[in-house]
């Protein structure tokens, strides 16, 4: 119990700190606006009339009030560990508090804890005028006058209820619609609402349309590439062995060195072209048809560009590849033609 009352003290001494500055700026704004406030009348329409108006006098419920003195302090206790400050109704610190102290005035924390409250209750009924919840302004103004009839801040924000009554008031009737033009005008933003969420979804279905539509034709080009790639390989494969000119076979060169015939040719390295960066970055395919010419050393003597789809974008690249292109050693120069093919995808 020592315990749980220590950590309470230290935690109303942090509040206490925060509170006696926001209670000075209060002070100070009451004073200023001291003589031009005049307190609401108590005979104003409120939108919420209905309810019968709290008063100082009802602040704390008969619930509340028939607490003991040990059920107050620890259900006071409870609900300010559990941030009920002032709201719910009958569940609330300040109102456990006010019980308190009035069945046990000497009761300091009590004293200390209403003190330390009374400045988040003052801003919690300037946010209920805000929102114009007159009937929780009235709960909590009735609170502070119970804890702190002289509490500089209670006239303003009497004042501010009632001013803020009578405008809603006017405001209603200067804004009063007939049924007949309420039921027009929810039937107009129904109508604009239907109208745009019908538009918004047209939009999002013309745009997974064009998505669809980029995907397949992406897939359609995928394929004709696949397909042209395969082409190409099969047509090198069926040219290779027929572009060799037939010769008769000459005697070995020297015995250290096999030669392979003419129309086989073995590649020993070929290293791929590189790409061209600008049509890599503009997603450009294309192919070249390069005729060269291996050396009986198996170097690549000679080359040239026969075909190029398109011109004069991957020429330069796909004959410096094949210069670098090696084989094994030949009886005699063979002169043949491959096809290169360039593809941004890979």
């Amino acid at each position: 119990m020592i315990a749980n009352n220590d950590r309470h003290y230290s935690r109303l001494s942090a509040v206490k700190q925060v509170s006696a500055v926001f209670a000075l700026g209060c002070a100070l704004a009451a004073c200023g606006k001291k003589e031009d406030a005049a307190p609401a009348a108590p005979e104003q329409a409120a939108p919420n009339a209905a309810a019968p108006a709290a008063s100082a006098n009802n602040a704390v419920s008969a619930k509340v009030s028939a607490l003991s003195v040990e059920q107050l302090r620890e259900a006071a206790r409870k609900a300010y560990a559990e941030n009920r400050l002032y709201a719910p109704v009958e569940d609330n610190a300040v109102e456990y508090y006010l019980a308190l102290r009035e069945k046990a005035p000497a009761d300091a924390v009590a004293s200390s804890a209403l003190t330390d409250l009374l400045p988040m209750t003052v801003i919690a009924t300037e946010q209920s005028i805000g929102r114009e919840d007159f009937s929780e302004a009235q709960r909590l103004s009735a609170l502070i006058e119970r804890a702190d009839p002289q509490h500089p801040a209670l006239a303003r924000l009497k004042a501010s209820i009632g001013a803020a009554q009578q405008a809603v008031t006017k405001r209603a009737e200067q804004e009063k619609l007939t049924a007949e033009e309420q039921a027009r005008k929810q039937a107009e933003l129904e109508k604009q609402r239907l109208a745009q969420q019908q538009q918004q979804q047209q939009q999002a279905a013309q745009q997974l349309a064009t998505q669809q539509a980029a995907e397949r034709q992406a897939a359609t080009q995928r394929a004709a590439e696949q397909r042209a790639a395969e082409q190409r390989a099969a047509e090198q494969r069926a040219a290779a062995p027929a572009v060799a000119p037939e010769r008769p076979a000459p005697a070995p060169a020297a015995p250290s060195a096999p030669a392979a015939a003419p129309s086989e040719l073995r590649a020993v390295s070929t290293p791929a072209p590189r790409y061209p960066p600008d049509a890599l970055r503009a997603g450009t395919s294309g192919e070249v048809q390069v005729e060269f010419t291996v050396g009986t050393d198996g170097s690549v003597t000679a080359a040239r560009v026969v075909r190029a789809n398109p011109p004069r974008v991957f020429d330069r690249e796909a004959v410096n590849a094949v210069r670098k292109w090696r084989f094994q050693p030949v009886a005699a120069p063979v002169t043949t033609r491959r096809t290169i093919g360039f593809n941004p995808g890979g």
